[in-house]
């Protein structure tokens, strides 16, 4: 049986896959603080580089080059029998993923590379690593990685991963490491740049000294329509120390795949969703999402906004006025004062808002419809002082 790369599904089995490459001396739990988030409406697939993690030394040829990385990965979607499917990576494994997407077009429907580049420096660095690694181990990298990968604050401010990741290099089989490292030495993918069509994100940590600023922009510049995110006390392992900006911008990159109809109810959902709530109020629910509460966030998406709201049997207008007496008579003030914001997106008026609160009075009691008025009365304030910033709460 042939030797694959170790991996993690997370996520709907039929939703779209979403493959996560790591860093040079990371495992998959590179990608720990976003996982959950994305895998709400992606099948979402973290892989671990040869000898890192729990995949298996020895599966990369000497000497080896970023198509024979390329091809362990496309082995994995095979096996796991996705034709397709969207891939970001940091640093070596978005090289990974340049590769993938020069090369093999039709495999990649999405890329986003995070901290990457696509020419490492001279190769003398990083042959010079390998002979280190391969005389003295992993161990003086690992002592060294919170300088590289980290800015200093994130570095000596408490966040467990600053301890946990060079931890996690510090179990790299040492051939492995090396190999990666004589991959990095050969690596030159600027002239494939331009044969790149999957829709690409380039995103860059300003305080990445491994892979500064100038190498993003020259990837954004080099791949058609590329777009560039640059995030301030950042360093190398940008999605590690700024998990929220980083989570923001692929979710919103990834949003282009709702229109491949390949994500039943999901796509569809978030898309009703954010039409009705907006999308500064669903961007908050979905950065807050956590391993507990991604099940319940998805199953909202998909069946109340995706099987519910969607049908054409009653127009948003309607579906608006109906929630509004059911959240009235259930007494969820916080939920209402949602909505109220949600009916007046979907097209109701303040008085048509005011006269289905009236009609609740009779049928879902006074005291009920009191304490109605008073939110929605707070809620059509605020509109009316500043309808640009409230419609989007």
């Amino acid at each position: 049986m042939t030797r694959k790369l170790h991996h993690r599904a997370e996520g709907p089995p039929g939703a779209p896959a979403f493959f996560l490459g790591p860093s040079l001396g990371t495992s998959l739990a590179v990608w720990d603080k976003q996982a959950q988030a994305l895998a709400q409406r992606h099948r979402v697939i973290r892989w671990d580089l040869p000898g890192h993690g729990a995949s298996p030394a020895g599966l990369l040829p000497a000497p080896a080059t970023i198509a024979d990385l390329g091809r362990l990965v496309l082995d994995l979607a095979d096996s796991l029998g996705h034709e397709s499917f969207a891939y970001a990576g940091i640093s070596l494994g978005g090289a990974v993923g340049t590769w993938l997407a020069a090369h093999h077009p039709s495999r990649i429907t999405s890329l986003a590379l995070v901290c990457s580049s696509a020419r490492f420096g001279e190769p003398e660095p990083w042959l010079e690593r390998a002979e280190l690694v391969r005389a003295k181990g992993v161990g003086p990298l690992a002592d060294t990685a919170r300088d590289r990968w980290f800015t200093p604050a994130f570095a000596t401010g408490g966040d467990p991963a600053a301890d946990a990741l060079p931890a996690d290099q510090r179990s790299v089989d040492a051939e492995s490491y090396a190999a990666c490292c004589e991959v990095l030495a050969g690596l030159d993918l600027r002239s494939d740049l331009a044969r790149i069509t999957a829709p690409t994100l380039v995103v860059a940590g300003r305080d990445d000294k491994a892979t500064p600023p100038p190498h993003a922009r020259r990837l954004a510049d080099g791949i058609r329509d590329a777009q560039l995110v640059e995030l301030p006390r950042a360093a190398h392992l940008a999605n590690v120390e700024q998990p929220r900006a980083v989570q923001t911008a692929l979710l919103a990159h990834l949003s282009h795949l709702s229109r491949l109809g390949h994500d039943p109810g999901g796509s569809d959902g978030m898309t009703m969703r954010r039409t009705v709530l907006g999308d500064a109020h669903v961007d908050r629910a979905v950065a807050a999402t956590t391993a507990f509460t991604a099940r319940f966030q998805d199953f909202i998406t998909r069946y109340a906004w995706g099987e519910i709201w969607t049908r054409d049997t009653l127009d948003r207008r309607t579906r608006s006025c109906i929630t509004l007496t059911a959240l009235v008579a259930g007494g969820h003030k916080d939920e209402l004062a949602l909505h109220v914001r949600a009916a007046l997106r979907n097209g109701l008026t303040p008085e048509e808002i005011g006269e289905v609160l009236l009609q609740t009075a009779v049928y879902c009691g006074v005291p009920a419809a009191n304490a109605a008025f008073a939110v929605a009365d707070e809620v059509l304030r605020a509109h009316d002082q500043n309808p640009e910033n409230e419609k989007e709460r």
